[in-house]
């Protein structure tokens, strides 16, 4: 499952955990709409079945045995901790079963109590979060149920035919294909209506979460052919699930350790060395390399004015900006406060100086919505080129940071080299002329 988020790869409203904001102001209207939208959908779904649905002693067994499960896979795994933002667990080996053995009204209803279980003793979170995830769960459940009894009606009470030949097998497998796509996308347009800049396939599937929700697709249909075999059986899927789920949390925890919370950027330390390694690289082969520090202008304004949130969701935008405009091999990180750094491999000065007047101008056009208007920014941008202003990763840091100060000093908003020693009026030049061509 992947959980309910209002941003790609980070947690730009944090601090509204930490108390410093209201939630009424914490999220776009976009994604308040979109949330009630899910929670109305939710709440027909189960007025409409509840009322027509006979609960039978081996359904409500059955439902109360996989609720069990669940919540020994979170007391087993709590420990562990969930890193903040995108996260994923095995969940769904317990509701894809729910959704095909039992009728679609205990698909909406057990989603329920786990997320309350999820935030009472795992992590607090948003609650946002929590009902997004929730209400994404039961509607994906329910359309699953509905696809899978038209094909098999009593799946645990009738002929157990369906688990050895004709289309039972076939059809829930399909069926938690449909649970999982419907899942994710429901998820994903709540992510993309936190901050609409985001590019779909960032909050859709890459490699990695694809080959995950391929796992829990088989995990899940695996679960449920053992507990329609009988309900005791599940004791036997119980332990393999946990260590997988353990496995999976701990991989996060430690790719969480690496990344920044607000913006999902490689934090300092990650970034230090990620770009130490693509320099050796890249001195060993000769080819150039630029290094990019880009600081927000008057941010301190923004957090005054705004809130320490809207602050937050501007450093978010910045940083999917950068995502979006630049390339896989680049090394992007948050250097600290408002300031991100940027490695640009195989990169002359003139490419560089293009790059950073590309994502000078982009970030200059970002909207973020604020209590009754927008906020938008301006950044000014330093430039260093290895070799050229530094020799190794230090020296071209502080190269890029003295081209920062003058890019603050000549009036902000704009691209600057570092004009250091005897280079100072070729780089005066050229910055003013790649300023006059970007003009023209």
């Amino acid at each position: 499952m992947t959980a309910a988020h209002q941003a790609v790869k980070g947690d730009p409203v944090a601090a509204l955990v930490r108390g410093r904001t209201k939630p009424a102001d914490s999220h776009p209207i976009r994604l308040r709409s979109y949330a009630l939208a899910l929670v109305l959908i939710d709440v027909v779904l189960i007025a409409h079945w509840a009322t027509g649905t006979r609960f039978r002693t081996a359904d409500v067994l059955t439902a109360l045995a996989l609720l069990g499960c669940g919540a020994v896979c979170i007391e087993a795994t709590r420990r562990l901790g969930v890193p903040a933002g995108v996260s994923r667990d095995l969940l769904s080996a317990w509701w894809l079963p729910a959704a095909l053995l039992l009728p679609p009204l205990y698909a909406v209803l057990i989603p329920i109590p786990v997320n309350v279980l999820l935030q009472l003793r795992v992590r607090r979170t948003l609650v946002i979060r929590r009902v997004v995830s929730t209400a994404a769960v039961g509607i994906a459940g329910a359309t699953a149920s509905v696809l899978f009894h038209t094909v098999v009606p009593d799946p645990l009470t009738g002929p157990i035919g369906w688990l050895t030949g004709g289309p039972g097998v076939s059809a829930a497998v399909g069926a938690g294909v449909v649970f999982t796509v419907l899942n994710t996308a429901l998820v994903a347009a709540a992510a993309h209506s936190a901050v609409p800049d985001t590019r779909w396939r960032d909050v859709l599937w890459d490699q990695e979460s694809l080959l995950l929700d391929v796992v829990e697709l088989c995990v899940g249909v695996m679960v449920a052919i053992l507990c329609a075999l009988g309900t005791l059986l599940l004791v036997l899927a119980l332990p393999p699930v946990i260590l997988l789920q353990r496995s999976l949390l701990h991989q996060q925890l430690q790719a969480a350790a690496r990344m920044d919370a607000k913006t999902g950027l490689l934090n300092a330390a990650a970034w230090q060395r990620e770009a130490d390694i693509e320099i050796s690289h890249e001195r060993r082969d000769g080819d150039a390399v630029a290094l990019l520090i880009l600081d927000i202008d008057h941010f301190k304004q923004v957090n005054d004015m705004h809130g320490h949130l809207i602050g937050d969701q501007v450093l978010a935008g910045v940083a999917a900006t950068l995502t979006n405009q630049l390339r896989a091999a680049d090394v992007v990180g948050r250097f600290g406060g408002e300031e991100f750094v940027v490695l640009l491999p195989r990169t002359d000065l003139v490419e560089a100086c293009r790059v950073a007047e590309r994502l000078r101008t982009q970030i200059g056009r970002m909207a973020v919505p604020a209590e009754h208007s927008t906020v938008s920014i301006t950044v000014s941008v330093g430039v260093a080129l290895l070799r050229t202003h530094g020799e190794d990763l230090i020296e071209l840091l502080t190269a890029a940071d003295m081209a920062l100060y003058r890019a603050k000093e000549s009036g902000r908003d704009r691209v600057c080299l570092p004009g250091r020693g005897g280079d100072g009026a070729a780089a005066e030049r050229l910055t003013v002329q790649w300023g006059d061509a970007t003009a023209g």
